[in-house]
C-alpha cells in the first residue's frame, strides 16, 4: 500500500503542474493514466462501477465523480477537484485535492484551504485507540467554523485489496462514536466541504455530484495508516511531505 500511494501521489503531482486555463478535463485524466502506467500500476478508478476514466475530474460546483471530457475546458478563475488512484499488487490507494485554475478569488482560496486544513484536523484523531467518530467530528467542528458545510450523503471508507472497505468514515457527527481505530487499519479520509448549501444532487448522467445551490466545492483525500504513534499519510503529495 505505501508503494500504491506513492504511486497516486506522483500521478497528482503531475497532473497538478498540467492545470492551467485552455486545458481539458479529459487531457488531465489522461495524463494521470499515462503517469499510473508507467510507474507499473493501474488506475483504479478506470471501470469501477462503470467509470470511464482513470480520474474523477470536478469543477467548480461539481463535488464529486466529475467525468473528464474534451468538451469541459478549463478557465481562468475555476476550481477542479482532482480524485484518483491506483491498485498495485492487488493493493489500492485513494488520493483527491482541489486546485485554482490561474488566479481565484479570496473566497475561493479560502475554500480550497479550509477544506485542505479539515482533512489535518480530522487526521490529528487518527490514532490507535481513538474513535472513528473522533476524525469526523473534527473535521465537521474546522469546516463549520470558518462558515462553510460539510456534504453528509458521501463518505470517505476503508481501503485495502478493495477501493471501497468498511468503515464508512462521515466527515460530520459527534466525538466518541463508532469503531475504535487501531494501528494497521488503512483509511481513506476525504472532506467534502462546500460554500453554501452541504446540500448535493446527482445529475443525469448518474455520476457527477454537484452542489444543491450552485456554490463552489472542494475536496481533499490522502489514504492514511494508522499507527501506535501518529498517522501515515500514503499518499503524501510533495506539498504534504
Amino acid at each position: 500500500m505505501r508503494a500504491s500511494g506513492l504511486i497516486a501521489a506522483a500521478a497528482q503531482d503531475v497532473v497538478k503542474r498540467e492545470i492551467r486555463p485552455g486545458v481539458t478535463t479529459k487531457y488531465l485524466s489522461d495524463v494521470a493514466e499515462e503517469t499510473i502506467r508507467s510507474m507499473g500500476a493501474i488506475p483504479n478508478f478506470k471501470g469501477m462501477y462503470g467509470f470511464p476514466a482513470a480520474a474523477c475530474i470536478s469543477v467548480n460546483e461539481e463535488v464529486i465523480h466529475g467525468i473528464p471530457s474534451d468538451k469541459k475546458i478549463l478557465r481562468e478563475g475555476d476550481l477542479i477537484s482532482i480524485d484518483l488512484g491506483a491498485v498495485l499488487d492487488g493493493y489500492h490507494s485513494d488520493t483527491a485535492m482541489t486546485f485554482p485554475v490561474g488566479e481565484v478569488s479570496k473566497e475561493d482560496a479560502l475554500l480550497i484551504a479550509v477544506t485542505r486544513q479539515s482533512f489535518f484536523e480530522g487526521m490529528k484523531f487518527a490514532t490507535h485507540g481513538n474513535r472513528l467518530s473522533d476524525v469526523s467530528h473534527a473535521i465537521q467542528a474546522y469546516a463549520e467554523a470558518n462558515g462553510f458545510s460539510v456534504v453528509r450523503e458521501f463518505t470517505g471508507h476503508g481501503i485495502g485489496t478493495e477501493l471501497h472497505e468498511d468503515p464508512s468514515i462521515p466527515n460530520y457527527g459527534n466525538p466518541g462514536r463508532g469503531p475504535r481505530l487501531v494501528a494497521g487499519m488503512t483509511l481513506a479520509i476525504e472532506p467534502m466541504i462546500n460554500a453554501g448549501t452541504h446540500r448535493v444532487r446527482v445529475l443525469p448522467d448518474r455520476w457527477t455530484v454537484v452542489t444543491a445551490d450552485g456554490k463552489r466545492s472542494a475536496h481533499y483525500e490522502h489514504t492514511v495508516l494508522i499507527t501506535k504513534e501518529k498517522p501515515v499519510l500514503l499518499t503524501a503529495s510533495k506539498e504534504d511531505r
